[in-house]
């Protein structure tokens, strides 16, 4: 593991006994000693913390020194309204690629002087090579990395946050602040990846660990590893890049339609212009060949990420694959999302997954699994 990267909480994590592994070039913690079972549920229950500063700090700075020039710049590489993002709000987008696919899922939150972009741990060398390609002429792309990044998630996490950072429980699902405290200002955005309310705080490196034993020293919050992260945004319904998309993935075959404003689309003001727009564009008028959607098997034996699914309990050949699936702790039961034909892709239906060569049955169900808490 010498070669890989770590946090600036990595110490930390080894005095609170984490079982670190490797996950997109950093040594990272996968579990604490709760185990991912009891930090998913305390996590739902009350507050967790979460280190994600293996993902991608990017500012996006308009050599106009307008800041609607570098959204409009970053228009051409997304399917999403920037220009109408008002300042101090964030929004989930995603790059595509020419046929359509999506090379990677960002988000984008409108500041006073800059674009502030979160982007994939594992994709961030190459999104910040293709803005310098592509937008680098009218933005100053800026990798921030000096900065740490921290996940505070659950019902308590604003109660929590508050001590620290006054003004925090006033914010909106998606507001993005600069938050003044006794250690300095903290860059919050309420958001995260977990289906939970919660914030996304943005620190300099070497006020981090300070900050996070701060948080920690809470009696409501434990320090959740990336097992439980995973089995929290599976329940939430929400893609894992690499995994439920993909470069072959269309944003209208993800079920990610919802992300891509009316303004973007046929006939909107701003109708176009980015990577793929033909075929993204045709599958909102149309629709997709296929679509993810959410499966719940039946019994207790998950369906994991490559299981064939089938129309029919026996014969045939498959129609579609899971692309994420385990054991949802909060559901209680066993969750998977997976892709299959839109004509077999109906709430209800059911479809056989083959686990160990045999043909399990699989309910198609809404998503998310467990709704979600975010404050509207």
């Amino acid at each position: 593991m010498s070669a890989l990267q770590r946090t600036a909480l990595y110490d930390l994590h080894l005095e609170l006994g984490a079982k670190m592994v490797p996950f997109a070039g950093y040594e990272m913690p996968v579990q604490y000693g709760l185990g991912v079972m009891k930090e998913h549920l305390h996590c739902r229950a009350r507050a967790g913390l979460f280190d994600v500063s293996h993902m991608g700090q990017v500012s996006l700075r308009p050599k106009s020194g307008m800041v609607e020039h570098a959204a409009i710049a970053l228009e051409h590489l997304v399917p999403v309204d920037l220009v109408g993002l008002k300042l101090g709000r964030q929004r989930y987008a995603m790059f595509t690629n020419e046929t359509g696919g999506i090379r990677d899922d960002l988000m984008v939150a409108r500041r006073c002087d800059d674009l502030f972009v979160v982007l994939n741990a594992a994709c961030k060398t190459e999104d910040i090579a293709h803005l310098h390609a592509t937008i680098g002429c009218d933005c100053d792309i800026v990798e921030l990395t000096a900065r740490a990044l921290l996940a505070l998630q659950g019902p308590e996490a604003a109660a929590v946050l508050e001590t620290v950072a006054p003004g925090v429980s006033d914010m909106r699902f998606m507001d993005v602040a600069i938050i003044d405290t006794a250690d300095g200002p903290l860059w919050v955005s309420r958001s995260g990846y977990t289906g939970e309310d919660g914030f996304e705080i943005s620190v300099p490196v070497e006020r981090a660990e300070a900050l996070a034993r701060q948080l920690l020293a809470h009696e409501a919050v434990e320090a959740i590893g990336l097992g439980a992260r995973d089995s929290l945004r599976l329940e939430a319904g929400l893609c894992l890049y690499g995994h439920d998309i993909d470069t072959g993935t269309s944003p209208v075959e993800a079920d990610l339609a919802w992300a891509i404003q009316k303004v973007r689309r046929t006939g909107g003001a701003r109708e176009g212009g980015f990577p793929g727009a033909a075929r993204i564009l045709g599958e909102l008028d149309t629709g997709a060949a296929r679509q993810r959607v959410g499966l719940r098997p039946e019994g207790r034996a998950p369906m994991r990420e490559g299981t064939a699914l089938y129309a029919a309990e026996t014969g045939g050949e498959p129609v579609g694959t899971v692309t994420s699936g385990g054991f949802g702790p909060s559901v209680g039961v066993p969750v998977s999302m997976g892709y299959v034909p839109v004509d077999l892709a109906l709430e209800g239906a059911k479809l056989w997954g083959e686990v160990r060569g045999k043909r399990l049955p699989a309910e198609i169900v809404r998503l998310p699994f467990r709704p979600s808490t975010y404050k509207r």
